[in-house]
């Protein structure tokens, strides 16, 4: 009985020690991406609509994670901040508050994965940037897939392709878009390299790991 006991006491330890060893309900690694479901706001609903892939994910928003010791950091360039370096937690609450609650985990596959260390580097080479609302490629301004492209370019893991703003159950612009850049006194910008959440979730060289539960 005594050694049933012990085995018990024991289980529940090795229990509570993998729970508190994987606080977010999924195993993070340095490098992952971090990709922000997208919700019903106007702007995460009109890139949602006119960047689908055969995969028909639903994303907005991206970031790249940085583990440091037992500390979880993501990069990333929003609209609230524009390129910078905040804290897991920090990050999964603004998300919250904005509406977009569902996050899910890419992982770089195999031998991409040596690409990790010099992109978090050079992701931190843009920090301080402000946010690109214009969609349309700067040096000086970054917006979210944008942001994690650059930091991976050296090793061309991503690759900007002609972006559409054309809404596939219309085949025209989609109405948001048009509004989007008549407020901003710009064209339209189709055809023009970009990159987006969903292209890049589409990739053959990341794979799609779990939903962060917190």
């Amino acid at each position: 009985m005594k050694k049933i006991k012990t085995l018990v006491k024991g289980g529940v330890g090795i229990l509570l020690f993998t729970s508190c060893g994987t606080p977010y309900g999924i195993s993070l690694k340095n490098g992952d991406l971090l990709l922000v479901v997208a919700n019903n706001t106007p702007l995460s609903g009109a890139i949602d609509r006119v960047t689908q892939t055969p995969k028909s994910t639903h994303y907005s928003h991206m970031g790249i994670l940085e583990k440091s010791g037992k500390e979880y950091w993501v990069l990333h360039a929003g609209p609230r901040n524009g390129s910078e370096r905040i804290r897991l937690e920090e990050f999964l609450y603004y998300e919250k508050q904005s509406g977009q609650e569902a996050i899910h985990v890419y992982r770089l596959n195999g031998e991409y994965r040596r690409s990790i260390p010099n992109a978090i580097l050079e992701a931190k080479k843009w920090l301080g940037k402000p946010y690109n609302y214009t969609y349309i490629l700067s040096d000086e301004r970054l917006y979210c897939s944008d942001f994690v492209q650059r930091s991976f370019a050296r090793d061309s893991i991503f690759r900007l392709e002609p972006m559409t703003f054309v809404n596939p159950k219309t085949g025209k612009t989609d109405l948001a878009w048009q509004d989007f850049y008549k407020q901003q006194k710009l064209e339209v910008p189709e055809g023009k390299l970009g990159c987006n959440p969903n292209g890049m979730a589409a990739s053959s060289k990341i794979e799609y790991i779990g939903r962060i539960k917190k």
